[in-house]
């Protein structure tokens, strides 16, 4: 594993900004996630709060997704004791 991939990804900035072209809408920000190297920009419209918030929650998936954790399901309970009476 290499020195890069062993970073995680973090939000470098999330600032108000012009609409991109062709949207609709006022209050727009762009957002800077990077991971060492690596770097993802994309727009959000929004409250700062509400687009930082959608953010956070993005990096969190991505450093999940790149340490490989999958998302458990739990079983019901009455489908398991079923499955143990027969």
């Amino acid at each position: 594993m290499t020195e890069e991939s062993r970073k995680h990804y973090e939000i470098e900035s999330v600032q108000k900004t012009d609409p991109p072209p062709g949207t609709e809408g006022s209050v727009w920000y762009r957002y800077v996630i990077t991971q060492g190297t690596n770097t993802i920009q994309g727009y959000r419209q929004g409250n700062l709060k509400a687009v930082t918030g959608a953010v956070k929650e993005l990096v969190e998936k991505l450093n999940e997704r790149r340490m490989g954790k999958r998302a458990q399901v739990s079983k019901p309970a009455a489908a398991s004791k079923a499955k143990t009476q027969n």
